[in-house]
């Protein structure tokens, strides 16, 4: 619940990865720095459960207020090591009910991917306090979330996959109703990884930041 009420507060969650650790590190303080204190590691490459277990200690250290989680996550084996490394929350592209069984029972926050109110129901039958809308604008964008928020207000969507820091997408999905919003590419842009323009991955981190403030009060 801290999470989830953690996420409500920041309201956006970068998500990357990268196979050299000091690029993830300075992707992360650039957010960080930015206003965003939460972060999923994306579980893409091969041995990425070694470089998440270095930065969950550094993370300890330098900023103990981040609140780390992994994605991209679609089987339980894969749940139970992320979590026995020091995970805060798991998400995932798809619904997989053994993931809710380990992570309920470790009271660590599920966010299964849905693209149907059928599979938003469900999740939410299985304990999951968050869900995310995946891949948000192809399975019906901001309209799908607002009428499917109609029937069902009770439900904390997050829209990842698309999601852009721009003031007009930003309007567009909060408007909408989203809970909070999953940024990747579109906030961490190859050029400026290419650039190693960390600066100005905190600039328009903030800058996000602050439409999302103003948005959501």
């Amino acid at each position: 619940m801290d999470v989830v009420l953690k996420m409500r507060e920041i309201g956006a969650i970068p998500l990357y990865y990268h196979p050299d650790i000091n690029v993830c590190k300075e992707v992360i303080s650039a957010c960080y720095g930015g206003g965003m204190k939460i972060f999923e590691f994306t579980n893409r490459g091969d041995m990425a459960h070694e470089l998440f277990a270095e930065l969950v200690k550094w993370g300890l250290q330098e900023m103990p207020d981040l609140v780390l989680g992994v994605g991209t996550v679609v089987e339980p084996g894969t749940c139970s090591l992320y979590i026995q490394l020091g995970a805060k929350f798991i998400v995932s592209p798809l619904l997989n009910e053994e993931m809710a069984r380990v992570c309920n029972r470790r009271k660590v926050l599920w966010i299964p991917g849905c693209a149907t109110a059928s599979e938003i129901g469900r999740a939410e039958e299985l304990g999951a306090e968050v869900v995310k809308l995946f891949p948000g604008p192809t399975v019906g964008g901001s309209k799908f979330l607002k009428a499917y928020l109609g029937p069902c207000p009770w439900s904390n969507i997050m829209p990842s996959g698309g999601v852009s820091p721009s003031l007009e997408n930003l309007t567009e999905w909060f408007e909408a109703g989203a809970f909070c919003v999953g940024m990747g590419s579109q906030l961490i842009t190859p050029e400026i990884i290419a650039h190693k323009d960390y600066d100005k991955l905190q600039k328009i981190a903030r800058e996000a930041m602050d439409i999302i403030q103003k948005l959501k009060s």
